[in-house]
């Protein structure tokens, strides 16, 4: 049995997220998780929001409320949110916790320490009208690099360059529109990423499996320009951890706070610790999946995260732990793989939340269970290149996958064995050719699904998924157990009995996928077994004769085209 460290990106606090940010980590980070469950391996699945910083603050602001309370509300919005989408998170965090709080100015001391963390004096804009120091993202302009009209002081979100607010073209006050600005002196502190430059790309040359897409980026912001720069890590800023603290290597740093990307990545220990806070355990809990010298040497870790996100996670976050490392002692775990997507587009442009553009998680939920949207986001993930959600795309995958193909294999078999022989699986009969031909297809299917999603080939693994209900489909089809009843009913038995085991398969096999639907099945069966298979033919005979079931409902309805009109129309964005 391996160990298996799971993350997903973090989610910012400030509101509700949309389809485009679930695709891009948590699902199919979930999706991972739920599959090494399935596999018999220990997984500690970790995710957390992102409470620190100005998006936080703007966001209380503009709802009028303190931000303490706004951030408390919110989180539990966002783990509500993941529970309905089935998101099945070991611990789901908050990065304003105290262990995140005290982890993270244990980093810093010791980086401090180091030598790795020094003090600097920088002119930063000052808005005259707000009085007050402008943080990056307290500052929107025009991008330098693509145009973008909309950049945060801290980076573009269209191009994903990193920037400087001084590097804004017509800079302006995020907090009133204010063009008044000035620059002033104020001190800060800084990593000096750039004296941990070789020792980060020695790291990312060492991880040749990584995706072409997150090593690809890491390299560009090693090699283009001048690479790798010191990165300021404290804000003026009243929320977050605080930078002047007992013990702390510095002075003068009162009424400053560490930058949210130095903290928040942290939060994935902290969210571990409030884990082993949370159910009675000790240090050594937590210490055991994120300390190499505490037994995490064994440890497995991947994250999920969206493309705009790989440069803190493969440089910064790294620059952290390969500092704190230096420092002799205990020695900190690093990420082994790095799994990054493309974004998802929404019906021809992007999402909007100002412009009400495009379906949000909540909104998703109040229209169709988890699965419906689960399957199509996972069939359809940004993995080589971005990907467009479309209505109609969407519609088509869940009446034809979902409802045609996994729906109606449950319903045909259940149904007919129901009419014929009762609620039981029949006995009698026994296999011949097309049998041996089914299990020799399904046998090698399977391993080419566990293949991909091993690999964390996420819409390969779908459409193998897809092709193993299929088959299904196309044994019923050739065999025919309605018209063999005819005249040999004791075949007829065979047949519904192995399409009723297969049943089994599919849920055990869907569940990382589609977790209800696989339960629905599981359920109808009468059957808490969900081992995985390792012998197809022995699968298809894991249910007895005799043994009792139900007649489930329809697992998924279809799509009319009068609702995805309606749906289409309403998430346009288009006001009347």
């Amino acid at each position: 049995m391996a160990r298996h460290l799971i993350t997903s990106a973090i989610p910012y606090i400030n509101g509700i997220k949309h389809l485009g940010n679930l695709v891009g980590s948590q699902l199919p980070s979930d999706l991972f998780a739920r599959y090494m469950r399935a596999r018999g391996h220990e997984v500690m699945f970790i995710c957390a929001t992102d409470e620190h910083g100005t998006p936080a603050e703007l966001a209380a602001a503009k709802a009028g409320k303190p931000v303490e309370d706004y951030c408390r509300e919110m989180h539990e919005t966002q783990a509500e949110i993941a529970r309905g989408f089935r998101l099945s998170f070991d611990h789901f965090g908050r990065s304003s916790s105290d262990r995140n709080t005290v982890l993270t100015q244990y980093f810093a001391r010791v980086l401090g320490e180091q030598g790795l963390i020094e003090e600097k004096s920088e002119k930063l804009f000052y808005s005259v009208d707000d009085g007050r120091f402008l943080p990056d993202r307290y500052i929107e302009g025009t991008c330098p690099n693509c145009g973008y009209e909309k950049a945060r002081g801290d980076q573009c979100e269209n191009c994903t360059k990193q920037l400087d607010p001084t590097d804004l073209i017509n800079p302006r006050s995020a907090v009133s529109g204010s063009t008044n600005l000035e620059l002033r002196e104020t001190k800060h502190l800084f990593l000096r990423q750039k004296t941990l430059r070789e020792d980060i790309r020695t790291w990312i040359k060492s991880k040749a499996d990584w995706p072409v897409l997150t090593t690809s980026i890491a390299l560009k912001w090693l090699d283009d320009g001048d690479g790798l720069q010191d990165r300021g890590i404290t804000r003026d800023l009243y929320w977050g951890v605080p930078a002047q603290f007992e013990g702390a290597p510095w002075t003068g740093m009162e009424g400053k706070v560490f930058y949210v990307w130095f903290d928040a990545p942290i939060e994935y220990i902290g969210a571990t610790a409030e884990w082993a806070d949370a159910n009675g355990l000790d240090d050594s809990a937590w210490q055991r999946w994120w300390r190499t010298d505490k037994g995490a040497e064994d440890v497995t870790y991947t994250e999920f995260m969206g493309k705009d996100n790989v440069p803190f996670h493969t440089l910064s976050f790294p620059a952290t732990l390969i500092g704190v490392n230096r420092a002799g002692g205990e020695q900190w775990k690093m990420v082994d793989y790095i799994k990054s997507f493309n974004y998802l587009n929404y019906d021809g442009g992007q999402f909007s939340t100002s412009q009400g553009r495009g379906v949000f998680m909540d909104q998703a939920l109040s229209i169709l269970p988890a699965d419906y949207w689960r399957w199509w986001l996972l069939s359809h993930a940004p993995e080589s290149s971005d990907s467009e959600f479309t209505w109609e795309n969407f519609q088509t995958s869940v009446n034809k996958d979902l409802a045609d193909v996994l729906g109606n294999f449950v319903s045909r078999i259940t149904k007919f064995c129901r009419s014929k022989f009762g609620e039981a699986l029949p006995e009698g009969g026994s296999w011949g050719e097309r049998e041996d031909a089914l299990i020799a297809e399904l046998s090698t299917r399977l391993a080419a699904y566990e293949s991909f999603m091993e690999a964390k080939e996420v819409r390969k693994a779908a459409t193998e998924l897809r092709a193993i209900w299929v088959a299904g489909n196309e044994y019923l089809q050739s065999v025919g157990p309605w018209t063999v009843f005819k005249t040999d009913p004791a075949q007829a038995a065979a047949q519904t009995r192995l399409a009723l085991n297969l049943m089994r398969l599919y849920a055990i096999l869907s569940e990382p996928f589609i977790p209800d639907a696989a339960g629905l099945i599981l359920a109808a069966l009468k059957t808490e077994d969900r081992s995985w298979p390792t012998d197809i033919r022995a699968a298809l005979t894991h249910l007895p004769a005799g043994h009792a079931f139900e007649t489930p409902e329809v697992l998924f309805r279809k799509i009319a085209d009068e609702e995805r009109e309606e749906w289409q129309k309403r998430f346009s964005g288009v006001r009347s």
